[in-house]
């Protein structure tokens, strides 16, 4: 395996590592804040921007970058049961959120392939 670079973004708003700053999503990739979600989403407009973690807050993200996936697991969650895997930070490790592989219920089948930061463990990278 060879070197392992960080993606730097270039965004007016940049999510990062509250760790150690590392960027990892642009404030474009939200989906859960968007006025504009794709159908059938934009059924679930005032659900999608609710989504909390174990630390209170969250985002629903398109995509992520510099980050590595733990194994996937099978939770309960709010929302119904979920296929997830929890996402760190690659440069210092630290837990940042999850991205859901596999939902259950028809209604939550949107979440497929998209990732969770937590507020509180991010910081605004300009």
């Amino acid at each position: 395996m060879g070197l392992a670079y960080n993606v730097y973004l270039n965004s007016d708003k940049i999510f990062g590592c509250k760790h150690c700053k590392t960027h990892l999503a642009s404030h474009d990739a939200i989906i859960s804040r968007s006025p504009t979600l794709p159908p059938p989403i934009s059924l679930l407009t005032s659900r999608a921007q609710n989504f909390r973690g174990q630390h209170g807050k969250a985002y629903l993200f398109n995509a992520v970058v510099n980050i590595s996936q733990a194994e996937a697991v099978e939770r309960n969650m709010t929302t119904g049961r979920h296929v997830v895997r929890d996402i760190n930070c690659r440069q210092c490790k630290e837990t940042v959120g999850w991205k859901y592989d596999k939902a259950f219920e028809a209604s939550e089948k949107y979440k497929e392939g998209k990732y969770i930061l937590e507020a509180e463990l991010l910081c605004t990278v300009y």
